[in-house]
């Protein structure tokens, strides 16, 4: 049996005007799409959001590095913001290179000063001390040493030697006549600070109520990393002294 020929149906084409609305269309999606993402991200949508009850915890402070840029702390200190903790150094030989810069402007401001320390976990813990004191000479420091651990870009090393070298750090600090604070996350606390470094004042990183957490023995909170302050451009990180106005001048009597 003779087969059919079939011939191919040519494929119609988009007009150039057809081309240019579809083109316009996609165009003016993506655009939509853009400024959604923009606008959640610029509100803080999907953000942890933590309510703190200013009556009950009045102390705010907050927490800068280089990342914060030029700083206007008059400003700062003029929205109730009584103390700032300002990254000095990080592991054995990186310095930031606002941190005197910071410090003083915030002392002139005001403020409450303190230093913080990221600790590396692939460094010794004495070097790194000696690194955060030379660091810090010569600044003019209201608050304790804060030693800042993390897992987050970080080294690659196991929980027991970091353990090691964190205490090899305090011990080396304290040994300078310095109080310190660790400053670390939920699961830090289980791993470095939890039945080995209870007796170091911890400055807690949680997104949760600070009833949520009472459980935990801690001096200060940090409960976001997106806060908005009057003189600091872009996010900030926001923090409270977990007590009453007269609990934090009686602490800051003992220092």
């Amino acid at each position: 049996m003779a087969r059919k020929r079939h011939t191919k149906k040519k494929r119609k084409s988009l007009s150039p005007t057809t081309t240019r609305k579809w083109l316009v269309g996609v165009g003016l999606v993506l655009l939509v799409a853009l400024g959604a993402l923009v606008y959640v991200e610029r509100h803080h949508i999907f953000h942890p959001s933590v309510s703190i009850d200013p009556k009950r915890f009045p102390i705010a402070g907050i927490d800068v590095s280089r990342h914060n840029g030029t700083i206007d702390f008059e400003q700062v200190a003029s929205h109730d913001v009584k103390f700032v903790f300002v990254k000095a150094s990080e592991g054995v030989s990186h310095r930031d290179e606002n941190f005197k810069r910071n410090c003083r402007s915030a002392s002139k401001a005001g403020l409450l000063v303190g230093a913080y320390h990221f600790f590396r976990k692939g460094n010794d813990g004495r070097e790194q001390a000696r690194h955060f004191l030379a660091t810090a000479k010569g600044v003019t420091l209201d608050l304790p040493l804060v030693i800042d651990i993390e897992d987050e870009k970080n080294d690659r090393v196991d929980d027991a030697t970091t353990r090691a070298r964190l205490r090899a750090m305090v011990a080396e600090l304290r040994s300078g006549g310095h109080r310190v604070i660790i400053y670390t996350n939920g699961d830090g606390y289980k791993k470095y600070v939890k039945g080995h470094l209870d007796d170091v004042e911890l400055w807690i990183s949680s997104f949760k109520n600070p009833d949520d957490i009472a459980h935990i023995a801690h001096r200060f909170q940090q409960y976001s990393y997106w806060g908005e302050v009057e003189g600091v451009d872009g996010d900030v990180d926001l923090n409270i002294f977990n007590g009453s106005a007269s609990e934090w001048e009686q602490w800051l009597n003992e220092l």
